[in-house]
């Protein structure tokens, strides 16, 4: 059991989620992106399910697509029959991690100095922790929601959810019947400013938007030969070029309303002027602290260059050459978008994208909205709550073709030092115990109140 002087009575969901989120860390569930070398949720989603059994679930087990990709469903009961659905989704699998690079294992599961380390603390198994530990608390005690719930674990979202949420939504919308809102990751976390009279203001950011996601591979071909003739249709050269024009490239700054308000309102906190037409708005971002490289990506559609392939031996000049860019779009861009690269890699390369998701953008109002607000401030009653655009994508992409309202809402109060983005994908991933134990409250309020 958890327990913190400041609070010896913990909710059976408060003394159990710091474990919880352990246990699932213990689980490698690291995803290349490749099938051969990815090692799949089963064993991370089987456990899940029997977590939600142990206290009375119904769950559903799918395997989307292919052997080993493991999702579980479940769903409470709410009291309001003629309500839509809330479904909170998180994803079991994270990216790779070399234990070298570490300070503790990546898949222990170390709780130590205040903190739950290993690979998906943050990304996302904090969240499906706080999911489980509230999901377990609801059944055991017999709580009726407002609403129904529907609990999501899901498989492959750090490879854009083609053995996840992808598959689901084509294959199995009945998974998702009744449901009209979302709430997922990469919202609700605590951003600290500083205010004109030298005080700080928490902001808690509610993800309302994410940028479109995009893998594309450029090709250029030309004539094979011998690598000491002369040589005007090579390949390499011709990929090069349009590499290099691309990746140059600054597309136009673009505000949408997400951006827009997240600006306005840190501007009221902190007499900041956050004009992004501003020479200087990336000094002023910078104030902010290293969100700001979330914020900046968010002013602009972004292009990439991740990797290049070409040739096979040093004096053999390739046939083809190719390269592959991580693209990301702003909320209207795409068509734009395509143009203009079309432009800068020239007639003599073709594009294909290897997986686009579109981009993704709700209001910041509503019921759903509201109860967020009031969770936040219950639990922290000086702080405030502030739309975002993610500059990354979420599986709320696949979600919201089905007609769902997706928010990204995993709240937890971060110390002001702890540089939070840096820990999505980095070295030595951890979360606060005590920011679990805060989001656990927060989201208990929020589920009684939506």
């Amino acid at each position: 059991m958890t327990t913190t002087p400041n609070n010896p009575n913990p909710s059976r969901a408060e003394a159990e989620v710091v474990e919880l989120v352990s246990s699932l860390i213990r689980f490698d569930t690291s995803n290349t992106g490749e099938l051969e070398t990815t090692k799949g949720e089963r064993a991370c989603a089987e456990w899940v399910a029997a977590q939600l059994q142990e206290v009375g679930y119904e769950t559903e087990y799918v395997e989307s697509g292919a052997p080993g990709r493991g999702n579980v469903f479940a769903r409470l009961k709410g009291a309001e029959s003629g309500r839509g659905a809330l479904m909170l989704h998180g994803h079991l699998d994270v990216v790779p991690a070399e234990p070298a690079d570490w300070s503790v294992h990546p898949f222990a599961g170390t709780v130590q100095d205040g903190y739950v380390w290993g690979r998906g603390a943050v990304d996302m198994k904090d969240m499906v922790g706080m999911i489980l530990a509230l999901a377990r608390q609801f059944k055991a005690e017999g709580v009726v929601p407002p609403r129904d719930l529907v609990f999501a674990f899901v498989a492959d979202e750090e490879a854009g959810g083609k053995y996840g949420c992808q598959w689901l939504v084509e294959h199995r919308p009945d998974l998702f019947e009744g449901v009209t809102e979302a709430v997922g990751e990469v919202g609700g976390f605590s951003l600290t400013v500083p205010r004109p009279d030298g005080t700080d203001r928490r902001l808690y950011l509610v993800e309302t938007a994410e940028k479109g996601l995009g893998w594309m591979r450029l090709t250029a071909k030309g004539r094979a030969g011998h690598g000491s003739f002369l040589h005007d249709d090579n390949a390499v050269a011709t990929l090069a070029g349009a590499v290099s024009r691309l990746a140059a490239h600054q597309f136009p700054i673009v505000i949408s309303d997400s951006v827009a308000e997240f600006l306005t309102a840190v501007g009221e906190e902190t007499g900041l002027d956050f004009d992004p037409g501003s020479p200087d708005i990336d000094g002023t971002l910078a104030k902010l602290g290293t969100i700001a490289n979330i914020i900046g990506a968010t002013f602009r559609d972004t292009a990439n260059p991740t990797m290049l392939k070409a040739g096979y031996k040093a004096n053999v000049i390739p046939q083809t050459a190719e390269a592959v860019f991580d693209c990301r779009v702003l909320p209207g861009r795409q068509a734009e978008f395509e143009r203009t690269v079309d432009q800068l890699i020239g007639p003599d390369v073709t594009r294909e994208w290897i997986t686009k998701l579109d981009s993704y953008e709700t209001t910041f109002d509503g019921h759903l909205v509201d109860a967020m607000n009031e969770a936040i401030l219950a639990h922290d009653p000086e702080a405030r709550t502030v739309p975002y655009m993610l500059s990354g994508g979420t599986d709320a992409k696949a979600f919201a073709k089905l007609g769902i309202r997706c928010f990204g809402f995993a709240p937890l109060q971060l110390p002001p030092e702890l540089d939070f983005s840096a820990l999505f994908h980095g070295v030595d991933e951890r979360v606060p115990v005590d920011a679990l134990l805060f989001g656990t409250r927060v989201l208990e309020h929020f589920l009684l109140n939506s």
